[in-house]
């Protein structure tokens, strides 16, 4: 019987692996050092600026720390058990509810209804583009306080109504009449931005499936129910998502023009956070509600995203 003797490669090592797999292993090192530090800025600025915040403002939560002592008082989770026992949060959570709604539905109506008109072949088209993004561009507090003044019992609108014979009511007196001035101004002070958003997507769409519709017998009507709101509905999604996050971080508009009131019918949970914290010095309890609100718009993003379809990959 004859033996057959073992050979051994001579480019291989008493490391293991050849010279061109030690060269391609090399290299990757090399990538991820090179990835690595151009990395590390960008995760020291989110991390001084983004992660430490959060994580300081989530153990404030757990104190009763009233923003001047030196020392935090842990109480654990007592300040999230008041908040689920305090009828001014559930308030202020229906009032956020209510409004986030309003303004999340007439966003994505108002801006794809402005983004239809401003795609349509006209005259002009880069003027009135440009009226209908001015109040994007405009301070929020300049334009709280003319709406303020313009809903005033003796302001522009109850002139208006007079003309017709109609006495005008108190807008921001009433409680469901203030928080529909706040839901329209915030829809006014966003529709140019929620037109481009869609007025991009639009330009976006492929001509051809138009054509091909049109040739079959689809009208202008069918054409936007069956194609164009189908089309269009992964930046609806993020029109919604951008609308609620808005809606849940809402304060200067409410603070300019309603400060919370009449009898808390705009205390949104800005508001409600922001009152809490500044002007009762109860920091504690005041980072546990914007804990609340963290937590709330994550949920119901997640919901939106699932309810989308967004994510999920073709099959």
């Amino acid at each position: 019987m004859t033996s057959v003797p073992t050979r051994i490669r001579p480019a291989q090592s008493a490391s293991g692996g050849s010279a061109p797999t030690r060269r391609r292993r090399r290299g990757d090192r090399d990538q991820v050092i090179t990835a690595l530090m151009f990395l590390v800025p960008a995760l020291a600025i989110l991390g001084v600026f983004v992660v430490y915040p959060i994580i300081n403002a989530g153990y404030t939560s757990l104190t009763s720390w009233n923003g001047f002592d030196p020392v935090k008082e842990f109480v654990g989770l007592d300040n999230y058990v008041r908040l689920a026992q305090d009828p001014a949060f559930w308030n202020s959570l229906l009032v956020t509810v209510v409004y986030a709604t309003g303004v999340c539905v007439l966003s994505v109506a108002t801006g794809l209804a402005v983004a239809l008109l401003l795609d349509a072949p006209m005259r002009g088209r880069g003027f009135y583009r440009s009226i209908y993004f001015l109040p994007a561009v405009t301070s929020s507090v300049a334009a709280a306080i003319v709406w303020k003044y313009m809903l005033d019992p003796a302001g522009f609108v109850n002139a208006l109504l007079a003309q017709v014979g109609i006495i005008g009511p108190d807008w921001l007196q009433e409680r469901w009449l203030a928080l529909g001035a706040l839901t329209a101004l915030t829809v006014w002070k966003n529709v140019g931005f929620n037109a481009v958003l869609y007025l991009t997507a639009l330009q976006a769409l492929p001509p051809a499936v138009y054509e091909a519709a049109q040739l079959d017998g689809a009208n202008a009507w069918r054409r936007l129910r069956h194609m164009t709101i189908p089309l269009l509905a992964p930046m609806t999604f993020f029109v919604v998502v951008q609308a609620l996050i808005t809606s849940f971080q809402a304060f200067d508009l409410v603070y300019v023009l309603t400060e919370g009131g009449p009898r808390g019918g705009t205390d949104v949970l800005g508001m409600f956070m922001y009152r809490t914290a500044f002007r009762l010095g109860d920091f504690g309890y005041g980072t546990a509600i914007a804990f609340v609100t963290l937590l709330l718009v994550l949920g119901v993003t997640l919901v939106q995203w699932r309810a989308s379809g967004s994510g999920r990959s073709d099959r």
